[in-house]
Protein backbone atom coordinates (compact mmCIF):
# COMPACT_ATOMS: atom_id res chain seq x y z
CA UNK A 1 0.00 0.00 0.00
CA UNK A 2 2.92 2.29 0.95
CA UNK A 3 4.91 1.24 -2.46
CA UNK A 4 4.42 4.33 -3.95
CA UNK A 5 4.11 6.31 -0.78
CA UNK A 6 7.18 8.77 -2.18
CA UNK A 7 4.59 9.83 -5.07
CA UNK A 8 1.75 10.06 -3.04
CA UNK A 9 2.19 12.24 -0.06
CA UNK A 10 3.30 14.84 -2.61
CA UNK A 11 0.33 14.79 -4.30
CA UNK A 12 -1.79 14.13 -1.54
CA UNK A 13 -0.78 18.07 -0.31
CA UNK A 14 -1.74 19.36 -3.66
CA UNK A 15 -5.09 17.87 -3.25
CA UNK A 16 -5.62 18.71 0.05
CA UNK A 17 -5.18 22.39 -0.99
CA UNK A 18 -7.49 22.16 -3.98
CA UNK A 19 -10.11 20.35 -2.04
CA UNK A 20 -10.39 22.55 0.98
CA UNK A 21 -11.65 25.74 -0.81
CA UNK A 22 -14.12 23.67 -3.08
CA UNK A 23 -15.27 21.91 -0.04
CA UNK A 24 -16.16 25.34 1.56
CA UNK A 25 -17.29 26.62 -1.27
CA UNK A 26 -19.75 23.87 -2.88
CA UNK A 27 -21.37 24.20 0.57
CA UNK A 28 -21.41 27.49 0.86
CA UNK A 29 -23.38 27.00 -2.86
CA UNK A 30 -25.41 24.17 -1.44
CA UNK A 31 -27.18 26.36 0.76
CA UNK A 32 -25.37 23.72 3.76
CA UNK A 33 -23.86 24.37 6.77
CA UNK A 34 -20.06 25.04 5.73
CA UNK A 35 -18.79 21.91 7.81
CA UNK A 36 -21.03 19.56 5.70
CA UNK A 37 -18.76 20.38 2.82
CA UNK A 38 -15.74 19.18 5.30
CA UNK A 39 -17.11 16.15 6.21
CA UNK A 40 -17.97 15.01 2.78
CA UNK A 41 -14.65 15.87 1.65
CA UNK A 42 -12.91 13.72 5.11
CA UNK A 43 -15.07 10.70 3.87
CA UNK A 44 -14.60 11.25 0.25
CA UNK A 45 -10.95 10.72 0.99
CA UNK A 46 -10.59 8.27 4.09
CA UNK A 47 -13.97 5.75 3.67
CA UNK A 48 -15.00 6.23 -0.75
CA UNK A 49 -10.81 6.48 -1.09
CA UNK A 50 -10.33 3.27 0.60
CA UNK A 51 -12.90 1.01 -0.56
CA UNK A 52 -12.61 1.78 -4.03
CA UNK A 53 -11.06 0.27 -6.54
CA UNK A 54 -9.50 3.64 -8.41
CA UNK A 55 -6.10 4.03 -7.80
CA UNK A 56 -6.13 7.93 -8.69
CA UNK A 57 -9.87 8.93 -8.30
CA UNK A 58 -10.37 11.88 -5.51
CA UNK A 59 -13.98 11.98 -3.87
CA UNK A 60 -15.91 14.39 -2.35
CA UNK A 61 -18.94 17.40 -2.32
CA UNK A 62 -19.30 17.95 -6.09
CA UNK A 63 -20.70 21.37 -7.85
CA UNK A 64 -22.96 19.72 -9.97
CA UNK A 65 -25.44 18.43 -7.20
CA UNK A 66 -25.20 22.16 -5.49
CA UNK A 67 -28.33 23.37 -7.56
CA UNK A 68 -30.08 19.91 -6.59
CA UNK A 69 -28.78 20.57 -2.78
CA UNK A 70 -30.00 24.09 -2.55
CA UNK A 71 -33.20 23.25 -3.94
CA UNK A 72 -34.22 20.05 -1.87
CA UNK A 73 -33.03 21.73 1.40
CA UNK A 74 -35.92 24.62 1.17
CA UNK A 75 -38.63 21.70 -0.13
CA UNK A 76 -37.99 19.18 2.24
CA UNK A 77 -37.66 21.76 5.42
CA UNK A 78 -34.26 22.00 6.68
CA UNK A 79 -31.06 20.10 6.47
CA UNK A 80 -31.59 17.10 8.92
CA UNK A 81 -34.28 16.27 6.90
CA UNK A 82 -32.36 16.06 3.63
CA UNK A 83 -29.91 14.62 4.90
CA UNK A 84 -32.02 11.53 5.44
CA UNK A 85 -32.39 11.68 1.30
CA UNK A 86 -28.63 11.59 1.32
CA UNK A 87 -29.02 8.40 3.58
CA UNK A 88 -31.04 6.80 1.18
CA UNK A 89 -29.27 7.76 -1.99
CA UNK A 90 -26.24 5.70 -0.69
CA UNK A 91 -28.35 2.79 -0.29
CA UNK A 92 -29.98 2.96 -3.69
CA UNK A 93 -25.92 3.58 -5.37
CA UNK A 94 -25.08 -0.03 -3.54
CA UNK A 95 -27.95 -1.42 -5.23
CA UNK A 96 -26.71 0.05 -8.18
CA UNK A 97 -23.52 -1.19 -7.76
CA UNK A 98 -25.06 -5.03 -7.08
CA UNK A 99 -26.77 -4.30 -10.11
CA UNK A 100 -23.86 -4.08 -11.93
CA UNK A 101 -25.01 -0.82 -13.21
CA UNK A 102 -21.55 0.99 -13.70
CA UNK A 103 -21.10 -0.66 -16.86
CA UNK A 104 -23.27 2.60 -18.21
CA UNK A 105 -20.04 4.32 -17.60
CA UNK A 106 -18.16 2.77 -20.87
CA UNK A 107 -20.52 3.76 -22.76
CA UNK A 108 -19.25 7.37 -23.36
CA UNK A 109 -17.59 7.93 -26.50
CA UNK A 110 -14.37 8.97 -26.11
CA UNK A 111 -14.73 12.35 -27.87
CA UNK A 112 -17.83 13.83 -25.00
CA UNK A 113 -14.90 12.12 -22.27
CA UNK A 114 -12.15 14.85 -23.52
CA UNK A 115 -14.75 17.42 -24.12
CA UNK A 116 -15.74 17.10 -20.74
CA UNK A 117 -12.16 17.05 -19.43
CA UNK A 118 -11.59 20.41 -21.77
CA UNK A 119 -14.91 22.11 -20.70
CA UNK A 120 -13.93 21.56 -17.13
CA UNK A 121 -10.73 22.84 -17.43
CA UNK A 122 -11.80 26.17 -19.14
CA UNK A 123 -14.62 26.53 -16.55
CA UNK A 124 -12.29 25.93 -13.89
CA UNK A 125 -9.86 29.26 -15.33
CA UNK A 126 -12.54 31.44 -16.12
CA UNK A 127 -14.62 31.13 -12.51
CA UNK A 128 -10.96 31.41 -10.78
CA UNK A 129 -10.11 34.78 -12.38
CA UNK A 130 -12.00 36.79 -10.10
CA UNK A 131 -11.07 34.97 -6.69
CA UNK A 132 -7.08 35.60 -8.51
CA UNK A 133 -8.14 39.39 -8.72
CA UNK A 134 -9.99 39.17 -4.88
CA UNK A 135 -13.06 39.21 -6.02
CA UNK A 136 -14.77 36.65 -3.55
CA UNK A 137 -18.42 37.45 -4.14
CA UNK A 138 -19.22 34.38 -5.64
CA UNK A 139 -18.52 30.91 -3.36
CA UNK A 140 -15.44 28.83 -4.99
CA UNK A 141 -17.69 26.16 -5.45
CA UNK A 142 -20.23 27.13 -8.06
CA UNK A 143 -19.23 26.10 -12.05
CA UNK A 144 -22.45 27.12 -13.32
CA UNK A 145 -22.56 29.69 -15.69
CA UNK A 146 -26.00 31.47 -14.40
CA UNK A 147 -24.82 31.66 -11.04
CA UNK A 148 -26.38 31.58 -7.38
CA UNK A 149 -26.06 35.96 -7.13
CA UNK A 150 -27.52 35.81 -10.45
CA UNK A 151 -24.94 37.35 -12.58
CA UNK A 152 -22.95 34.93 -15.05
CA UNK A 153 -19.36 33.32 -15.62
CA UNK A 154 -18.09 36.55 -17.61
CA UNK A 155 -20.56 39.02 -15.85
CA UNK A 156 -18.00 37.95 -12.58
CA UNK A 157 -14.90 38.59 -14.58
CA UNK A 158 -15.96 41.73 -15.57
CA UNK A 159 -17.03 42.93 -11.93
CA UNK A 160 -13.91 41.59 -10.89
CA UNK A 161 -11.51 44.04 -12.92
CA UNK A 162 -13.64 46.77 -11.47
CA UNK A 163 -13.18 45.21 -7.64
CA UNK A 164 -9.32 44.35 -8.06
CA UNK A 165 -7.72 43.89 -4.37
CA UNK A 166 -4.33 44.81 -4.93
CA UNK A 167 -2.77 42.57 -2.14
CA UNK A 168 -4.90 39.19 -3.12
CA UNK A 169 -3.33 40.14 -6.45
CA UNK A 170 0.11 40.02 -5.91
CA UNK A 171 0.68 36.90 -3.55
CA UNK A 172 -1.71 35.52 -6.62
CA UNK A 173 0.74 36.64 -8.98
CA UNK A 174 3.76 35.65 -6.62
CA UNK A 175 2.02 32.09 -6.22
CA UNK A 176 1.86 31.54 -9.42
CA UNK A 177 5.27 32.18 -10.66
CA UNK A 178 6.32 30.22 -7.49
CA UNK A 179 4.16 26.91 -9.36
CA UNK A 180 5.56 28.17 -13.24
CA UNK A 181 9.00 28.14 -11.79
CA UNK A 182 8.71 24.79 -9.42
CA UNK A 183 7.16 23.14 -12.93
CA UNK A 184 9.14 24.64 -15.63
CA UNK A 185 12.39 24.64 -13.84
CA UNK A 186 12.98 23.27 -10.05
CA UNK A 187 11.42 20.15 -10.87
CA UNK A 188 14.16 18.89 -12.76
CA UNK A 189 17.18 20.35 -10.33
CA UNK A 190 16.76 18.41 -7.67
CA UNK A 191 14.41 15.06 -5.41
CA UNK A 192 14.06 17.52 -3.03
CA UNK A 193 11.87 20.18 -5.69
CA UNK A 194 9.51 16.84 -6.93
CA UNK A 195 9.36 16.05 -2.45
CA UNK A 196 8.48 19.59 -1.61
CA UNK A 197 5.55 20.53 -4.17
CA UNK A 198 5.33 24.06 -5.77
CA UNK A 199 1.34 24.44 -4.24
CA UNK A 200 2.87 23.95 -1.05
CA UNK A 201 5.57 26.74 -0.86
CA UNK A 202 3.19 28.50 -2.80
CA UNK A 203 0.58 28.98 -0.02
CA UNK A 204 3.06 28.78 2.72
CA UNK A 205 4.44 32.50 0.69
CA UNK A 206 0.16 33.52 1.04
CA UNK A 207 0.29 32.81 4.86
CA UNK A 208 3.32 34.35 5.35
CA UNK A 209 2.18 37.37 3.38
CA UNK A 210 -0.62 38.11 5.01
CA UNK A 211 1.13 37.82 8.36
CA UNK A 212 3.78 40.98 7.15
CA UNK A 213 1.42 43.15 5.42
CA UNK A 214 -1.01 45.12 7.06
CA UNK A 215 -4.83 43.77 6.46
CA UNK A 216 -6.50 47.38 6.71
CA UNK A 217 -3.12 48.90 4.13
CA UNK A 218 -3.94 48.45 0.18
CA UNK A 219 -1.47 45.89 0.17
CA UNK A 220 -2.42 43.22 2.88
CA UNK A 221 -5.45 41.20 2.49
CA UNK A 222 -8.82 41.39 4.71
CA UNK A 223 -10.31 38.65 6.21
CA UNK A 224 -13.04 38.30 3.28
CA UNK A 225 -10.33 37.27 0.67
CA UNK A 226 -8.98 34.23 2.73
CA UNK A 227 -9.98 30.33 3.47
CA UNK A 228 -13.36 30.36 5.96
CA UNK A 229 -12.91 27.12 8.03
CA UNK A 230 -15.59 27.12 10.62
CA UNK A 231 -13.09 27.58 14.19
CA UNK A 232 -14.95 26.09 17.26
CA UNK A 233 -13.70 26.92 20.71
CA UNK A 234 -13.73 23.80 22.38
CA UNK A 235 -14.68 20.03 21.73
CA UNK A 236 -18.50 20.94 22.56
CA UNK A 237 -18.45 23.58 20.17
CA UNK A 238 -16.99 21.41 17.36
CA UNK A 239 -18.86 18.22 17.82
CA UNK A 240 -22.01 20.59 17.93
CA UNK A 241 -20.98 21.35 14.38
CA UNK A 242 -22.21 17.84 13.07
CA UNK A 243 -25.79 17.23 12.14
CA UNK A 244 -28.03 14.14 11.83
CA UNK A 245 -31.04 12.87 9.92
CA UNK A 246 -34.40 12.85 11.16
CA UNK A 247 -35.73 9.69 9.77
CA UNK A 248 -38.90 11.15 10.84
CA UNK A 249 -39.10 12.68 7.60
CA UNK A 250 -38.76 8.94 5.86
CA UNK A 251 -42.84 9.14 5.09
CA UNK A 252 -42.40 12.58 3.16
CA UNK A 253 -42.85 11.20 -0.40
CA UNK A 254 -40.39 13.82 -1.93
CA UNK A 255 -37.56 12.86 0.35
CA UNK A 256 -37.70 9.33 -1.70
CA UNK A 257 -37.92 11.52 -4.63
CA UNK A 258 -34.78 13.87 -3.89
CA UNK A 259 -33.10 10.57 -2.83
CA UNK A 260 -33.48 8.67 -6.38
CA UNK A 261 -32.05 12.08 -7.98
CA UNK A 262 -29.19 12.21 -5.88
CA UNK A 263 -28.37 8.53 -6.33
CA UNK A 264 -28.78 8.58 -10.44
CA UNK A 265 -26.92 12.41 -10.97
CA UNK A 266 -24.03 11.40 -7.97
CA UNK A 267 -24.06 8.06 -10.22
CA UNK A 268 -23.38 9.45 -13.48
CA UNK A 269 -21.30 12.10 -12.46
CA UNK A 270 -18.98 9.42 -10.56
CA UNK A 271 -19.01 6.74 -13.96
CA UNK A 272 -18.39 9.97 -16.21
CA UNK A 273 -15.66 10.95 -13.84
CA UNK A 274 -14.37 7.73 -13.61
CA UNK A 275 -13.77 7.19 -17.45
CA UNK A 276 -12.16 10.75 -17.51
CA UNK A 277 -10.01 9.84 -14.91
CA UNK A 278 -9.16 6.56 -16.35
CA UNK A 279 -8.35 8.29 -19.66
CA UNK A 280 -5.90 10.82 -18.81
CA UNK A 281 -3.86 8.90 -16.33
CA UNK A 282 -0.48 8.15 -17.37
CA UNK A 283 -0.25 4.44 -16.42
CA UNK A 284 -3.84 3.70 -17.95
CA UNK A 285 -5.14 1.83 -14.76
CA UNK A 286 -8.76 0.69 -15.21
CA UNK A 287 -11.06 1.15 -12.62
CA UNK A 288 -14.15 -1.13 -11.47
CA UNK A 289 -17.02 1.01 -12.18
CA UNK A 290 -19.56 -1.32 -10.20
CA UNK A 291 -17.06 -1.12 -6.73
CA UNK A 292 -16.65 2.12 -7.64
CA UNK A 293 -20.66 2.49 -7.55
CA UNK A 294 -20.55 0.69 -3.92
CA UNK A 295 -17.86 2.26 -2.60
CA UNK A 296 -20.16 5.80 -3.35
CA UNK A 297 -23.05 4.59 -1.69
CA UNK A 298 -20.97 3.48 1.40
CA UNK A 299 -19.49 7.09 1.29
CA UNK A 300 -23.11 8.32 1.06
CA UNK A 301 -24.87 6.71 3.45
CA UNK A 302 -21.68 7.88 5.95
CA UNK A 303 -21.52 11.54 5.25
CA UNK A 304 -25.51 11.69 5.55
CA UNK A 305 -25.48 10.08 9.03
CA UNK A 306 -22.84 12.86 10.27
CA UNK A 307 -24.33 15.78 8.16
CA UNK A 308 -21.86 15.53 5.30
CA UNK A 309 -22.81 16.56 1.54
CA UNK A 310 -23.61 14.19 -1.09
CA UNK A 311 -20.35 12.78 -2.50
CA UNK A 312 -19.02 12.27 -6.05
CA UNK A 313 -16.31 11.08 -8.07
CA UNK A 314 -14.90 15.17 -8.53
CA UNK A 315 -12.78 15.39 -11.97
CA UNK A 316 -10.71 18.38 -10.15
CA UNK A 317 -9.62 17.03 -7.42
CA UNK A 318 -8.75 13.48 -9.70
CA UNK A 319 -6.99 15.71 -12.09
CA UNK A 320 -4.53 17.45 -9.83
CA UNK A 321 -3.92 14.21 -8.15
CA UNK A 322 -2.54 12.98 -11.69
CA UNK A 323 -0.94 15.90 -12.97
CA UNK A 324 0.87 16.21 -9.00
CA UNK A 325 1.67 12.30 -9.87
CA UNK A 326 -0.14 10.23 -7.65
CA UNK A 327 -0.01 6.74 -8.07
CA UNK A 328 -2.16 4.87 -5.58
CA UNK A 329 -5.22 5.31 -3.66
CA UNK A 330 -3.08 6.69 -1.06
CA UNK A 331 -2.65 10.05 -2.04
CA UNK A 332 -6.22 10.02 -1.74
CA UNK A 333 -6.82 8.62 1.05
CA UNK A 334 -3.87 10.84 2.92
CA UNK A 335 -5.53 13.68 1.60
CA UNK A 336 -8.86 13.19 3.31
CA UNK A 337 -6.61 12.97 6.79
CA UNK A 338 -5.16 16.10 6.44
CA UNK A 339 -8.62 17.35 6.14
CA UNK A 340 -9.72 15.85 9.02
CA UNK A 341 -6.49 16.83 11.04
CA UNK A 342 -6.69 20.40 9.56
CA UNK A 343 -9.50 21.56 11.01
CA UNK A 344 -9.04 19.85 14.38
CA UNK A 345 -5.35 21.13 14.90
CA UNK A 346 -5.02 24.70 12.72
CA UNK A 347 -8.37 25.91 11.68
CA UNK A 348 -7.23 29.19 12.24
CA UNK A 349 -3.60 28.75 10.51
CA UNK A 350 -5.78 27.67 7.47
CA UNK A 351 -7.95 30.84 7.51
CA UNK A 352 -4.93 32.49 6.52
CA UNK A 353 -4.62 31.03 3.08
CA UNK A 354 -5.49 34.23 0.72
CA UNK A 355 -7.88 32.48 -1.62
CA UNK A 356 -5.97 34.15 -4.40
CA UNK A 357 -3.14 31.67 -4.30
CA UNK A 358 -5.31 28.58 -4.28
CA UNK A 359 -6.76 30.06 -7.50
CA UNK A 360 -3.41 30.08 -8.81
CA UNK A 361 -3.28 26.38 -7.84
CA UNK A 362 -6.81 26.08 -9.68
CA UNK A 363 -5.55 28.35 -12.86
CA UNK A 364 -2.70 25.48 -13.81
CA UNK A 365 -5.23 22.40 -13.11
CA UNK A 366 -7.34 24.41 -15.37
CA UNK A 367 -4.95 24.63 -17.85
CA UNK A 368 -3.26 21.35 -17.96
CA UNK A 369 -6.74 19.72 -18.59
CA UNK A 370 -7.69 22.32 -21.15
CA UNK A 371 -4.42 22.79 -23.49
CA UNK A 372 -4.98 24.81 -26.79
CA UNK A 373 -3.59 22.24 -28.61
CA UNK A 374 -5.87 19.43 -28.24
CA UNK A 375 -8.53 21.98 -30.18
CA UNK A 376 -6.17 20.96 -32.93
CA UNK A 377 -6.13 17.55 -32.18
CA UNK A 378 -9.64 17.10 -32.42
CA UNK A 379 -9.63 18.70 -35.61
CA UNK A 380 -7.52 16.49 -37.63
CA UNK A 381 -8.88 13.56 -36.18
CA UNK A 382 -12.23 14.49 -37.95
CA UNK A 383 -15.60 15.85 -37.94
CA UNK A 384 -16.85 12.40 -35.96
CA UNK A 385 -14.91 13.48 -33.28
CA UNK A 386 -14.85 17.15 -32.99
CA UNK A 387 -17.96 17.89 -33.31
CA UNK A 388 -19.07 16.31 -29.95
CA UNK A 389 -16.15 17.06 -28.61
CA UNK A 390 -17.11 20.46 -29.23
CA UNK A 391 -20.79 20.85 -28.05
CA UNK A 392 -19.76 18.98 -24.85
CA UNK A 393 -17.53 21.77 -24.14
CA UNK A 394 -19.89 24.78 -24.96
CA UNK A 395 -22.52 22.94 -23.30
CA UNK A 396 -20.42 22.63 -19.98
CA UNK A 397 -18.87 26.30 -20.15
CA UNK A 398 -22.17 28.24 -21.09
CA UNK A 399 -24.47 25.42 -19.27
CA UNK A 400 -23.13 22.88 -16.94
CA UNK A 401 -21.69 20.00 -16.71
CA UNK A 402 -24.90 17.18 -16.73
CA UNK A 403 -26.09 19.52 -19.52
CA UNK A 404 -22.53 20.07 -21.62
CA UNK A 405 -22.22 15.83 -21.33
CA UNK A 406 -26.26 15.31 -22.12
CA UNK A 407 -25.75 17.42 -25.46
CA UNK A 408 -22.62 15.82 -26.23
CA UNK A 409 -23.23 12.40 -25.86
CA UNK A 410 -26.57 13.31 -28.07
CA UNK A 411 -25.01 14.59 -30.93
CA UNK A 412 -21.90 11.77 -30.34
CA UNK A 413 -24.79 9.40 -30.69
CA UNK A 414 -26.32 10.89 -34.03
CA UNK A 415 -22.81 11.06 -35.74
CA UNK A 416 -22.86 7.22 -35.38
CA UNK A 417 -26.45 6.33 -36.62
CA UNK A 418 -25.32 8.52 -39.48
CA UNK A 419 -22.42 7.24 -40.03
CA UNK A 420 -22.45 3.69 -39.61
CA UNK A 421 -24.60 0.67 -40.96
CA UNK A 422 -26.78 -0.89 -38.18
CA UNK A 423 -24.55 -3.97 -38.26
CA UNK A 424 -24.40 -6.22 -35.34
CA UNK A 425 -20.85 -6.08 -33.87
CA UNK A 426 -19.66 -9.03 -32.23
CA UNK A 427 -16.03 -9.97 -30.37
CA UNK A 428 -14.97 -13.37 -31.10
CA UNK A 429 -12.42 -14.96 -28.81
CA UNK A 430 -10.42 -18.17 -29.66
CA UNK A 431 -8.33 -20.53 -27.61
CA UNK A 432 -4.99 -21.19 -29.74
CA UNK A 433 -2.73 -22.62 -27.71
CA UNK A 434 -0.98 -26.03 -28.32
CA UNK A 435 1.33 -25.96 -25.26
CA UNK A 436 1.25 -22.02 -25.17
CA UNK A 437 -1.11 -19.68 -24.15
CA UNK A 438 -2.16 -18.02 -27.36
CA UNK A 439 -5.60 -16.29 -27.48
CA UNK A 440 -6.82 -15.05 -30.53
CA UNK A 441 -9.10 -11.75 -30.72
CA UNK A 442 -11.41 -11.10 -34.35
CA UNK A 443 -13.10 -7.95 -34.42
CA UNK A 444 -16.34 -7.53 -36.26
CA UNK A 445 -16.70 -6.00 -39.33
CA UNK A 446 -17.93 -2.90 -37.66
CA UNK A 447 -16.42 -1.90 -34.54
CA UNK A 448 -17.75 1.54 -32.32
CA UNK A 449 -17.71 2.61 -28.70
CA UNK A 450 -20.85 0.78 -28.11
CA UNK A 451 -18.15 -2.40 -28.20
CA UNK A 452 -16.08 -0.68 -25.53
CA UNK A 453 -16.90 -1.86 -22.34
CA UNK A 454 -16.55 -5.86 -23.93
CA UNK A 455 -13.73 -5.24 -25.36
CA UNK A 456 -12.14 -3.09 -22.59
CA UNK A 457 -13.44 -5.89 -19.82
CA UNK A 458 -11.56 -9.31 -22.31
CA UNK A 459 -8.48 -6.77 -22.40
CA UNK A 460 -8.09 -6.66 -18.74
CA UNK A 461 -8.93 -10.26 -18.07
CA UNK A 462 -6.07 -11.32 -19.97
CA UNK A 463 -3.67 -13.48 -17.63
CA UNK A 464 0.26 -12.90 -17.97
CA UNK A 465 2.92 -14.09 -20.38
CA UNK A 466 0.10 -14.51 -22.84
CA UNK A 467 0.47 -13.83 -26.87
CA UNK A 468 -2.21 -11.92 -28.30
CA UNK A 469 -3.32 -12.05 -31.75
CA UNK A 470 -5.84 -9.33 -33.16
CA UNK A 471 -7.36 -9.96 -36.45
CA UNK A 472 -9.03 -6.95 -38.12
CA UNK A 473 -9.18 -8.35 -41.73
CA UNK A 474 -12.79 -8.18 -41.37
CA UNK A 475 -13.00 -4.90 -40.06
CA UNK A 476 -14.14 -2.10 -42.27
CA UNK A 477 -14.93 0.46 -39.34
CA UNK A 478 -12.75 1.05 -36.38
CA UNK A 479 -14.10 3.47 -33.98
CA UNK A 480 -11.23 5.93 -32.89
CA UNK A 481 -12.60 5.17 -29.45
CA UNK A 482 -11.16 0.79 -29.75
CA UNK A 483 -8.12 2.35 -31.57
CA UNK A 484 -7.22 4.67 -27.95
CA UNK A 485 -8.08 1.51 -25.68
CA UNK A 486 -5.71 -0.64 -28.06
CA UNK A 487 -3.26 1.89 -27.95
CA UNK A 488 -3.77 2.38 -23.93
CA UNK A 489 -3.58 -1.56 -23.60
CA UNK A 490 -0.21 -1.88 -24.72
CA UNK A 491 1.04 0.49 -21.88
CA UNK A 492 -0.48 -2.46 -19.41
CA UNK A 493 1.18 -5.10 -21.86
CA UNK A 494 4.55 -4.39 -21.41
CA UNK A 495 3.86 -4.85 -17.30
CA UNK A 496 2.34 -7.80 -17.84
CA UNK A 497 4.35 -9.60 -20.71
CA UNK A 498 1.40 -9.60 -23.44
CA UNK A 499 3.15 -9.83 -26.66
CA UNK A 500 0.76 -9.01 -29.99
CA UNK A 501 0.29 -9.59 -33.05
CA UNK A 502 -1.80 -7.25 -35.22
CA UNK A 503 -3.13 -9.09 -38.53
CA UNK A 504 -4.72 -6.70 -41.43
CA UNK A 505 -4.95 -6.45 -44.58
CA UNK A 506 -1.80 -4.74 -45.66
CA UNK A 507 0.38 -7.37 -43.41
CA UNK A 508 1.18 -8.43 -39.18
CA UNK A 509 3.17 -6.60 -37.55
CA UNK A 510 4.03 -7.87 -33.65
CA UNK A 511 4.18 -5.29 -30.58
CA UNK A 512 3.74 -2.41 -32.45
CA UNK A 513 4.66 0.73 -30.60
CA UNK A 514 1.70 2.62 -31.47
CA UNK A 515 -1.91 1.52 -32.91
CA UNK A 516 -2.69 5.06 -33.75
CA UNK A 517 0.06 5.39 -36.01
CA UNK A 518 -0.69 2.01 -37.12
CA UNK A 519 -4.55 2.70 -38.24
CA UNK A 520 -3.80 5.91 -38.83
CA UNK A 521 -2.23 4.20 -42.46
CA UNK A 522 -5.39 1.98 -42.91
CA UNK A 523 -8.55 3.41 -44.64
CA UNK A 524 -11.18 1.62 -42.47
CA UNK A 525 -10.90 4.22 -39.73
CA UNK A 526 -11.72 7.04 -41.38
Amino acid sequence: MFKYIKNDLPASIVVFFVALPLCLGIALASGAPLFSGLIAGIIGGIVVGALSGSKIGVSGPAAGLAAIVLTAIGSVGGYENFLVAVVLGGIIQIIFGFLKAGIIGYYFPSSVIKGMLTGIGIIIILKQIPHFFGYDANPEGDFAFFQVDGGNTFSEIFKSLNNISLGSTIIGLIGLGILLLWSSVLSKKGKIFNLIQGPLVAVVAGIVYFFVTDSESKYGISASHLVSVPVPDNLDSFLGQFSFPNFNALTNPEIWVIAFTIALVASLETLLCVEATDKIDPHKNVTPTNRELLAQGTGNILSGLIGGLPITQVIVRSSANIQSGGRSKMSTIIHGFFLLISIILIPSLLNKIPLSVLAAVLLIVGYKLAKPGLFLQMYRIGWKQSIPFTVTVLGIVFIDLLYGIGLGLAVGIVVILIKSFQNSHFLHIEDKSNGEHKIKMTLAEEVTFFNKGAILKELDNLPKATFLEIDVRKTRYLDNDIIEILDDFTVKAKERDINIKIISERGTIENPKSFIEFFKLSPKTA
